[in-house]
């Protein structure tokens, strides 16, 4: 391997592990709106209106689990990790939700 195809390969590296961590990313959020009871794909198109369908998250989806079977996923964590990706319109979103939520309670 010369050193022109090296720095490709550490990019593709990194590039994977970035959607990796994504991925886990959407999964936190889908499997929170799963636990509350609500929608994933609702609330991505609440905050992305102008988006269409997200295939990622249909993807990753499938991966959610029943509430009954899923571990409490604090809201903190969720808006934490929307945050970092800079998801802050779904992280709004998130937030009106947890506050909707507080007020029924």
């Amino acid at each position: 391997m010369n050193d022109k195809n090296r720095p490709q390969s550490v990019e593709d590296m990194v590039v994977e592990s970035y959607r990796q961590e994504e991925d886990m990313m959407i999964l936190v959020f889908a499997q929170w709106c799963v636990n509350e009871g609500l929608d994933p794909q609702e609330l991505y198109r609440q905050a992305y209106p102008e988006q269409e369908q997200n295939e990622r998250l249909l993807r990753v989806l499938e991966l959610t689990v029943p509430k009954e079977e899923a571990g409490p996923i604090p809201d903190d964590t969720v808006l934490g990790v929307l945050s970092m990706f800079g998801n802050d319109d779904l992280a709004i979103t998130v937030s009106e939700r947890v506050q909707e939520r507080s007020k029924k309670r």
